[in-house]
């Protein structure tokens, strides 16, 4: 989407369009839902924290101004601080959600418990590496976008961005090794 689509699809928005909030929603829930996935290892938790980053977009638009810079870069930061306040509330509270660990329609028991284990180690790995570096990879990696892409979300240089895959890349390779998840 050209930033002219998303400054009109933006303006669209604040002026109570719905099925430009559906637009925003559909392009960018996957981005969002990965994104608090990747630090909550919950499900619900996810899918309830994405909910109300959306409801949060609903509520905000009015306040949103477009400065040429991706909406997903504003969501990512409404999506940072509900993670921050939802890991308050869990301190306060002393829980720790319980996770749903078999998904519906797997094969066997062995091999969803093999792909936990897999995932696990990975979401353990990840947690070694700094708020920036992980970012990087959830967008290079696991939603395939570009390395402009990338540089217009966090805010950088396509050079910087690379730059900062090529150190997140060695840090994941080193916080596995740790963790156990592979051998050289």
């Amino acid at each position: 989407m050209s930033i002219d689509q998303e400054a009109l699809l933006v303006q669209q928005a604040q002026q109570g369009d719905q099925a430009a909030f559906a637009e925003i929603y559909t392009r960018h829930h996957g981005a969002i839902y990965a994104y608090l996935y990747c630090r909550v290892h919950d499900v619900h938790t996810a899918e309830d924290l994405a909910g109300e980053v959306f409801l949060r977009l609903v509520e905000k638009i009015d306040a949103f101004t477009y400065r040429g810079r991706p909406i997903l870069a504003w969501l990512y930061t409404i999506a940072r601080n509900l993670l921050i306040d939802y890991r308050r509330q869990q301190a306060k509270a002393g829980t720790v959600p319980l996770e749903e660990r078999l998904a519906v329609g797997d094969a066997s028991p062995t091999a969803a418990a093999e792909r936990n284990l897999s995932q696990d180690c990975l979401l353990r790995s990840l947690q070694h590496l700094t708020e920036e570096q992980q970012r990087v990879i959830l967008h290079k990696l696991l939603e395939d976008r570009s390395t402009a892409e990338v540089a217009a979300l966090l805010g950088k240089s396509e050079g910087a961005v690379k730059a900062l895959q090529h150190r997140a890349l060695a840090a994941l390779r080193r916080a596995m090794l740790k963790e156990h998840c592979y051998e050289p």
